[in-house]
């Protein structure tokens, strides 16, 4: 009798080959290279992936009242942009709202658009007051001292400045080049499983120094797919 799956419940699949796709999983391999290296069906890999991603959505916090140094930034993920749609609120694309505490980690969330009232509920709901706020020159950011974020210091990219002594945005700008390269192996992610992926490197940056094998093989272990 085959021995139970210690990480995957009521799994067909031996603990050995899965710990095996969980190295390739932790590699990030795409499903299709997987499936070839394990001898699973391209199906069976992706389903695989799929609960994964889920686990990690499940793993990632929601930040409560951030304190020391955080940056604030948006970014734009989809398709490239359509001739004549350029900037903050170009066509087809999503907008992810990120948050950095330096030292710590990221926090994202896809939101409607960037106005003030967006931005603001999220900043409001999460970042403690007394936080050093870093953001860039949108708009979407006034008026952050009127409510109680005394510490907001800005940095102008529209007029070529990047870093102000301690204030700049460094941080978060280096999530949003991680995330892309890594979601531009997958040529196009659909929308409905947009947030898992983004949840996935946002994991992933999170715990970029550690082995994120062993990590998953820790965390499956308490809580088995």
């Amino acid at each position: 009798m085959q021995p139970a799956n210690r990480y995957y419940k009521c799994s067909k699949i031996s603990e050995v080959k899965f710990r095996y796709l969980l190295r390739l999983f932790a590699l990030d391999l795409t499903a299709s290279d997987t499936a070839r290296l394990t001898g699973l069906s391209v199906r069976a890999v992706n389903d695989i992936y799929l609960l994964l991603r889920h686990r990690l959505l499940a793993w990632s916090p929601v930040p409560a009242e951030l304190g020391g140094a955080v940056e604030l930034d948006e970014s734009y993920f989809g398709p490239r942009r359509v001739r004549g749609k350029r900037g903050r609120g170009a066509s087809g694309k999503t907008i992810v709202f990120g948050l950095f505490k330096r030292g710590g980690q990221v926090y994202t969330e896809i939101v409607p658009d960037c106005s003030k009232k967006t931005l603001q509920a999220i900043i409001r709901g999460k970042i403690d007051v007394a936080a050093m706020v870093n953001t860039d020159g949108w708009r979407g950011y006034d008026g952050l001292v009127d409510v109680g974020f005394d510490r907001h210091f800005r940095v102008r990219h529209g007029q070529d400045e990047f870093v102000g002594g301690a204030s700049h945005i460094n941080g978060i700008e280096s999530f949003w080049s991680f995330a892309k390269a890594r979601l531009q192996q997958f040529k196009g992610v659909p929308k409905h499983t947009f947030l898992l992926h983004l949840k996935e490197s946002e994991f992933r940056f999170n715990h970029r120094y550690e082995d994120l094998y062993k990590l998953l093989l820790k965390l499956l272990r308490q809580q088995p797919l």
